[in-house]
């Protein structure tokens, strides 16, 4: 006997104006162009965005809910600032994500794997050449988005991308803390090379002294 739903469901056709509120405001503030510590006002937002105050309000409140914006009483909404316990937090839990995904990729391709993150590698190198500093955090970024996916685990990817904003807020900081670009390169060169050796110990061993770097880099700042 096939059952059926009892109410149809409408087909979605495009993302809600709240959805896209959200994502507008996600991007700036992972861009830096909304700083940490900015308040938000309502009208000035709804004008820029060209929306009325609910779909704004309801996007807003999506990102007070991801940590993104914190809502102070009497005073208004702001966005978050990186503290030094905010961004240890954040590293842990990347630490954990991409550790439990290395394992994964050494037990499935990580030849594979480690090509096509050379692959993301050159274009680092070939941006850092440039000094394109945009061009070398999209990398950085992909580098490790990519890694993550190769594991294959729809709920580690699913868990990273929940600290992508805050990651990109970091790697906003972090770009003026290298001495060299080619610096940057060499540290993510040397964690795919490791992957196509078939070093698993090696490639844990790289992820967590590339966290623990990044935040030394980040409490030194």
């Amino acid at each position: 006997m096939t059952l059926s739903m009892p109410t149809p469901l409408e087909p979605v056709l495009r993302p809600s104006t709240a959805s896209m509120v959200a994502d507008r405001v996600r991007e700036a503030i992972a861009t830096g162009d909304l700083a940490p510590g900015t308040q938000l006002g309502e009208a000035e937002l709804a004008r820029q965005l060209g929306v009325s105050r609910g779909p704004l309000r309801e996007g807003l409140q999506r990102l007070t809910q991801e940590g993104l914006l914190l809502s102070i009483r009497n005073r208004g909404l702001f966005v978050i600032e990186m503290t030094p316990e905010r961004v240890r937090d954040m590293y842990l839990a990347r630490q954990a994500v991409e550790r439990a995904a290395a394992e994964q990729v050494h037990q499935r391709r990580p030849v594979e794997a480690g090509e096509a993150l050379l692959t993301v590698i050159e274009r680092m190198a070939l941006a850092g050449a440039a000094d394109d500093e945009a061009g070398l955090a999209a990398s950085d970024l992909q580098f490790h988005e990519l890694l993550v996916e190769q594991s294959e685990s729809p709920r580690l990817a699913q868990m990273h991308a929940t600290l992508l904003t805050e990651t990109r807020m970091c790697l906003n900081a972090l770009k003026a803390t290298y001495a060299s670009h080619d610096e940057r390169v060499d540290e993510h060169r040397a964690i795919a090379r490791s992957f196509i050796d078939r070093e698993p110990r090696l490639t844990d061993s790289l992820l967590v002294a590339h966290m623990r770097d990044a935040l030394a880099r980040l409490h030194a700042e």
